[in-house]
């Protein structure tokens, strides 16, 4: 297992300023464009790099912005924003750039990507008990994509940020009464009266406070000793204990144990960082960006400015437009980052898009996040991955299965896991067919017993959907049907895996298993 502290230890960081000072001798140095980055750089470009000429913190403030809130008083809003400006980083740089190292290896099959968390973050759900369920089912599903797959597994966070979301329209109606969207809790409130529905600016600030004490637990799950490989047996949700996957899980995990105690015999110190500590990052879309903007600072080190409020930051498919404020802001910063794309986004788009957010072509930079229904994947997908590779670019591809599989059933949003399963097994296939690498999973989950989506081992059916119906927005895979999927991910990896050490077998080369 890849291992390190949890996110919050890096190179210390200076105030937010309006503006990206020069070098020090107020002249900028033009440098070639590279084909591919080295893969051992730590930062997607330096801070003269000429794309950053017009580039600031605020300059997202000059392009259209789209899916913000309307406040009702904008002095409101700049003292709340002012207020969480003065406030500690909650993420610094070098971890960020740990983490586009880490990427680096996704884009490249070395390694996989598992992403995965809440919908939408809530004030009213924050607890130790629900964030400590949902660290323990990531570090499940990434040991069964270890031990089954045989890569590295990297570990995304959909929390300590994940509060706001679009909406497709402005307004929601319930019979004869139409309010404002629920936007997020960082916004508005989901109860459906006038005041709730009110943005608050003040909420900013409780969102940042709730990530802070958030991203405190994680750094005491992953590096306490709660993470070891020698606890991996006591990882098992209780509520999964009788269940097919807790079963499976249960199974595997006591092989790995075995593994430990061979290892342990050869020599092994159980008391190594690599045994004791996991490496875990936080995530969340990129799309609040008077929030984004009051977390941006200065990287002493580097001069590069770092979206301190993740450490993987995305933009979504419906602000993903390269003239507006969301790829404006994302394209200065120096985190790794990602874009979501459904079966609208035209081949040539795609291609300048990623020129754009990652201009030097840095491995481990940008996430192509693909989000389509099975169907729509299998006829889209080979047609940008074409593209992007007569590009020469460079980005891991990830697969998030959920929003293309969206149905209403007996008024309950939900999705059902078939569908789910069908589009990660559609996307595999498809790197299979055009020679590329399928980097990543992203999935809406939770390790709470809810019934949210339909199928799977975990058997919900439509009527069972009112029992445990609990997301403030999208519905999310419970930790059976979660846990299904990584035992699913990791039986294509492997398959994956046996055919290249066949094909270099083949072809006489030195087989390198990862």
């Amino acid at each position: 297992m890849q291992t390190a502290k949890v996110a919050l230890g890096g190179s210390p960081l200076l105030a937010p300023r309006s503006r990206r000072s020069a070098g020090p001798s107020g002249r900028r140095v033009a440098r070639p464009t590279r084909a591919v980055a080295e893969p051992s750089q730590a930062v997607p470009f330096l801070s003269d790099a000429d794309h950053l000429k017009k580039w600031s913190s605020d300059s997202w403030r000059n392009y259209p912005a789209l899916q913000q809130p309307a406040y009702p008083n904008q002095e409101e809003v700049k003292k709340a924003c002012a207020e969480i400006a003065s406030f500690p980083p909650l993420v610094f740089a070098g971890e960020c750039r740990t983490l586009q190292e880490r990427l680096a290896k996704c884009a490249t099959g070395e390694a996989f990507i598992l992403q995965g968390g809440d919908c939408a973050e809530a004030f009213s759900q924050f607890s130790a008990n629900r964030i400590r369920d949902l660290f323990r089912l990531i570090l499940q599903m990434s040991v069964v994509m270890m031990f089954g797959g045989g890569v590295p597994v990297v570990k995304l966070g959909r929390l300590a940020g994940q509060f706001a979301k679009p909406r497709s329209a402005p307004m929601e109606q319930k019979g004869d009464v139409e309010l404002p969207s629920y936007r997020g809790d960082i916004i508005n409130g989901p109860e459906f009266t006038s005041e709730a529905r009110v943005p608050d600016p003040w909420r900013l600030v409780r969102a940042y406070n709730q990530s802070a004490a958030t991203l405190n637990l994680l750094r005491g799950f992953a590096t306490g000793g709660y993470a070891g490989l020698d606890r991996v047996t006591k990882w098992n949700l209780d509520f999964m204990a009788n269940s097919d996957e807790g079963k499976a899980y249960t199974d595997l995990a006591c092989r790995v144990d075995e593994a430990i105690a061979f290892m342990s015999a050869c020599g092994l110190d159980m008391n190594s960082a690599v045994m004791r500590e996991t490496e875990f990052y936080v995530s969340h879309e990129c799309l609040l960006l008077d929030y984004e903007e009051a977390l941006t600072r200065e990287d002493s080190t580097t001069g590069l400015w770092y979206g301190c409020s993740g450490h993987f930051l995305w933009c979504g498919e419906r602000t993903r437009q390269l003239d507006n404020a969301h790829v404006e802001y994302l394209r200065g910063i120096g985190n790794p980052i990602g874009v979501k794309v459904s079966d609208k986004m035209d081949p040539s788009e795609l291609v300048a898009l990623i020129a754009t957010l990652n201009p030097e072509n840095t491995p481990g930079r940008l996430a192509v996040i693909v989000r389509m229904g099975a169907v729509k994947l299998r006829e889209k997908l080979p047609q940008l991955i074409e593209a992007v590779q007569q590009a020469g670019q460079v980005v891991a591809w990830v697969c998030d299965p959920m929003h293309g599989n969206t149905e209403e059933v007996s008024g309950y949003k939900t999705r059902r896991y078939d569908n789910i399963r069908a589009e990660v097994e559609a996307f595999f296939d498809v790197h299979d067919e055009c020679g590329s690498v399928p980097g990543g999973i992203h999935l809406e989950m939770t390790g709470d017993n809810v019934t949210e989506c339909i199928g799977g081992g975990a058997c919900v059916g439509e009527v069972d959907l009112s029992s445990r119906y609990h997301t403030h927005c999208d519905p999310r895979l419970n930790a059976e049907q979660a846990l299904e999927m990584a035992f699913y991910v990791a039986s294509r990896l492997r398959q994956r895996r046996e055919r290249i050490a066949k094909e270099k077998q083949g072809q006489g080369k030195q087989v390198l298993l990862y």
